[in-house]
């Protein structure tokens, strides 16, 4: 993937450390992925609200990007191709490690496997 891709926005730092929508909700999420040309952070889609997909619906944004540790490949919605590697976005690039996957921690229920998709 070049770096000069419509779509991404190497300057825009991530709305936050987890899930907009989950977070305004009190809700909680598997995975989270970012966006990669408004920074909005959603949730994946095992995640029971799927905000991410949704909000690339919405606004046409095409790429996401992993939010979590460890993580940078990235996710094409109009082609639906996934690519291992692609331009570094503005910091901070995952939700803190100690936030918990799934998260946050103290929001997770017990049972949250029979939740996911």
């Amino acid at each position: 993937m070049t770096q000069e891709l419509e779509g991404i926005d190497t300057t825009v730092p991530p709305s936050g450390t987890g899930c907009v929508e989950c977070e305004a909700d009190q809700g909680w999420w598997v995975h989270l992925r970012r966006c990669a040309q408004c920074g909005h952070v959603g949730c994946c889609d095992s995640s029971p609200a799927q905000h991410a997909s949704k909000h690339a619906k919405d606004t046409g944004h095409p790429f996401i990007q992993s939010f979590e540790p460890g993580e940078d490949w990235y996710w094409n919605f109009a082609t639906e191709e996934m690519y291992g590697d692609g331009p570094e976005l503005a910091p901070p690039t995952s939700h803190p490690a100690d936030q918990g996957t799934p998260g946050p921690r103290d929001r997770v229920p017990a049972d949250w496997q029979a939740h996911i998709h």
